[in-house]
């Protein structure tokens, strides 16, 4: 927006619901939320399989889960942050739906494959 002047108004001390405002008209509603949830994370940095624990392993079972709701081969886990036998089942059937190695461990191409589904899923990424 730096080519419509929008960089020139932020060094004027313009907000950004300002600068859009001064875009697009001040009869928009603007919408705003103290606290966002359900957007996918980044990938932990290590491999997530049987014994591992915490909130990426809880974050992981929360998104598969609602992967299951719409592919149904996929078993319902519960996000309790352990990676137990249920998850790694899970893990391993959406790795067979999507083509990714049946290994039941997430790895990086499974980390990221969840969450480009979880996101078509569940439509977090489209403006209502």
């Amino acid at each position: 927006m730096t080519q419509w002047g929008s960089k020139s108004l932020g060094d004027q001390g313009y907000s950004p619901i300002e600068i859009i405002r001064h875009f697009y008209g001040f009869d928009m509603y603007i919408n705003t939320a103290e606290q966002i949830s359900g957007i996918p994370s980044s990938w932990p940095g290590y491999t997530l399989t049987i014994g591992s624990r915490g909130e990426k392993v809880r974050h992981m079972q929360e998104q598969l889960d609602v992967i299951a709701e719409v592919y149904s081969a996929i078993p319902r886990i519960a996000a309790d942050g352990i990676y137990g036998p249920m998850t790694q089942s899970a893990v391993r059937e959406f790795q067979s739906i999507f083509g990714l190695p049946q290994t039941g461990d997430v790895d990086f191409s499974t980390w990221y494959k969840i969450s480009q589904i979880y996101v078509g899923i569940s439509r977090i990424a489209e403006l209502n």
